[in-house]
């Protein structure tokens, strides 16, 4: 428990250092690699956990807000992204890869970083999943038209292991929560976030697999790929967060951070044969962003939130 909490007072730090594990050593990264989908689930527990779900009632009595946030981070940044990359001299798979990047929905541990931040992780937990609902409906659609790229995810087998996942999380939480109580749980709040950053460091690694390689065949096309994501990642954040301004700070923020860091994995499974392997690799090193850029975030958004408060 104390090595828990520790990791979650230490949380921002230790995802920092999580990515550069997965491309120090490939063959934890691959070992890790087939645990990727149930570890989304614990994290997607483990955040229900820390929240109170008292908030999260009260985000869905204000369904006019989530549905325009939702149409936003599904529709409204790939748009934007679109107009924005027109105008610049990108290979055509790095232009397609940042586009499909934005039509994608807001990764599942989103709120569970936005609350390692102190942001609104309630917003983002159902947000986020309706985002994630939505999307064999977006997607497909978007993509052909701003990219003409077909692409075709089974809307059934999506919806079932969706359902499973999330299905399995509100219940596994709901259980915890009631056998340990609100007070035990608040008591052990650093352990919780402990909890969160440990499986995060699991998915974080077994991501990264298959990089390694890919850098060491082509050094400079990784390099610049992986510029790109660092670059495209806080981009979209300061477009979301501008987007979502009149809502608070906290909520602004939490906003920007769901536009920024999108769920890429859904998408590679449905990518056509034919779209160049450019557009997965850039899927793969837009990852570093994510768990690079809260240990520059965490003491900014401290700071602004503590300012705006006063």
């Amino acid at each position: 428990m104390r090595l828990l909490a520790l990791l979650g007072r230490r949380g921002t730090l230790v995802l920092f250092f999580a990515v550069f594990i997965g491309v120090a050593l490939p063959s934890l990264a691959a070992v890790l690699r087939p645990l990727l989908p149930p570890v989304v689930g614990l994290i997607l527990f483990a955040a229900l956990l820390r929240i109170d779900w008292g908030q999260l009632r009260d985000v869905l009595r204000r369904p006019l807000l989530v549905g325009l946030l939702t149409a936003w981070m599904l529709c409204g940044s790939a748009v934007v992204s679109t107009l924005l990359l027109a105008a610049m001299p990108l290979p055509d798979s790095l232009e397609t890869a940042i586009v499909l990047m934005a039509t994608a929905p807001p990764i599942l541990g989103a709120a569970a970083i936005a609350l390692l931040l102190g942001l609104d992780g309630a917003l983002l937990m159902v947000v986020g999943l309706l985002a994630t609902l939505l999307t064999p409906f977006t997607v497909p659609p978007l993509a052909l038209l701003l990219l003409g790229i077909e692409i075709e995810i089974g809307l059934f087998a999506f919806m079932l292991r969706l359902g499973l996942l999330v299905g399995m999380a509100f219940a596994a939480a709901w259980l915890v929560k009631r056998l340990a109580g609100k007070a035990r749980l608040a008591a052990h709040g650093d352990a919780m976030n402990g909890l969160i950053v440990l499986l995060m460091v699991v998915f974080a690694v077994g991501i990264m697999d298959g990089v390694t390689a890919q850098a060491i065949a082509d050094p400079s096309r990784v390099m610049i790929w992986t510029l790109a994501g660092l670059l495209a990642n806080p981009l979209l954040q300061l477009l979301g967060s501008l987007v979502a301004l009149r809502l608070g700070p906290r909520r602004a923020l939490a906003v920007g951070l769901a536009t920024g860091n999108c769920n890429m994995g859904l998408l590679l499974a449905a990518m056509p044969p034919e779209v160049d392997p450019g557009v997965g690799l850039f899927f793969a090193v837009a990852q570093l962003p994510m768990y690079t850029l809260p240990i520059l975030q965490r003491p900014l958004y401290s700071h602004w939130l503590k300012n705006s408060l006063s």
